[in-house]
């Protein structure tokens, strides 16, 4: 019976016949309807794939060129998606895919009609999504699993449960390495600057910038630990605030490449200077280390690498096949440059007239 069924094109009695459900109800889940149980979308899914069921628009796809994956970046291109974006591109030329990039802002995320989205990609006949930095929830993301279309998610603010694959860095050994290497400077006041409070890479970093303070027996002090965002309008706000306390500290280790930019605005503008005055390691490794003046310390993440690797899950998961890890991990490396240097012997206050 079932192979006489693989010989002719399946419609949607058969496959309602094969899943114990009415003809009507298939047709909510190929429409991508949320008035489904659960339970009973699952059972249709499976009748559909073992019946081998496509939709008009999923042949047409799939007969009309290369495979397509789709990419969102949450929020507007920087430095860091740029990177990302071009280690994608430079693997889905060698294995003939196609990436549409698109950009959508945290609520737009939050207010976007996910179910609709995902239907859309299957009558589009897109084999996958890549996220960049996005976050959504587990609900959001059970959209698109419920219609076989995997995700992957990069550097994930809040980190999906189980089941859903994610790329990173080892945030946790940066954030240690750039604390360790100031303090192996002689810097001893060393504040962090880091990212959402609820990132796991901002919490990752500050950990480890905590490790390596309490590795050399140094305290740890609240009021050089602050937390906000990802980006150079943070920089400028923390170093004022940093610099403005009455023992300023010595070295900043900024959670990204952006917020280093914003510390070292507002260092020029105290007419001070990097690292005379005070020393700065950034985070991220991207192009903009090279530019700045002087040129800018930084944990560099293989940022290229970790879109080809998610580009790479996404397509083996299209293909059915199981991943060694839902988590991928690849290894950062702290660059120095010209932005660290020991600290002054008699070292003047970085708030202070004198």
């Amino acid at each position: 019976m079932r192979e006489a069924r693989s010989k002719t094109k399946p419609v949607l009695a058969t496959v309602a016949a094969l899943a114990g459900v009415s003809a009507p109800t298939v047709s909510k889940v190929i429409n991508g309807r949320d008035d489904v149980a659960e339970s009973t979308r699952a059972r249709v899914q499976a009748a559909l794939a073992e019946l081998g069921y496509e939709s008009p628009m999923q042949r047409r796809a799939r007969s009309t060129g290369p495979a397509m994956v789709d990419l969102v970046i949450d929020g507007s291109a920087t430095q860091y998606s740029m990177e990302i974006l071009t280690g994608i591109l430079d693997y889905a030329a060698t294995e003939d895919v196609d990436v549409v990039v698109g950009s959508v802002t945290p609520a737009k995320l939050h207010r976007a009609n996910h179910e609709e989205w995902a239907q859309r990609m299957v009558e589009s006949g897109r084999k996958g999504l890549i996220l960049v930095t996005s976050e959504m929830t587990t609900q959001q993301l059970d959209s698109f699993a419920n219609r076989n279309i995997p995700v992957v998610v990069i550097d994930p603010l809040n980190p999906p449960r189980h089941g859903y694959t994610s790329v990173g860095a080892t945030n946790w050994a940066g954030g240690k390495a750039a604390t360790e290497h100031l303090i192996s400077l002689g810097h001893q006041r060393i504040a962090f600057l880091g990212g959402p409070r609820a990132a796991e890479c901002s919490v990752a970093r500050l950990h480890g910038y905590l490790a390596g303070l309490m590795g050399h027996g140094i305290s740890s002090r609240p009021e050089y630990v602050l937390v906000g965002e990802f980006s150079k309008a943070f920089g400028l706000a923390g170093a004022r605030e940093l610099l403005d306390l009455a023992e300023p500290p010595t070295a900043i280790f900024a959670g990204c490449d952006a917020t280093a930019l914003g510390v070292l605005e507002e260092v020029r503008h105290r007419g001070l200077r990097v690292p005379d005055d005070l020393s700065l390691v950034g985070f991220d490794g991207t192009p903009l280390t090279e530019q700045t003046l002087p040129r800018l310390t930084s944990v560099a993440q293989p940022l290229q690498e970790m879109g080809r690797a998610a580009l790479r899950a996404v397509l083996r998961l299209a293909q059915g096949e199981m991943l060694d890890s839902s988590h991928m991990e690849l290894a950062t490396e702290l660059v120095i440059r010209d932005s660290t240097a020991p600290p002054r012997t008699n070292h003047v206050p970085a708030g202070s007239d004198l």
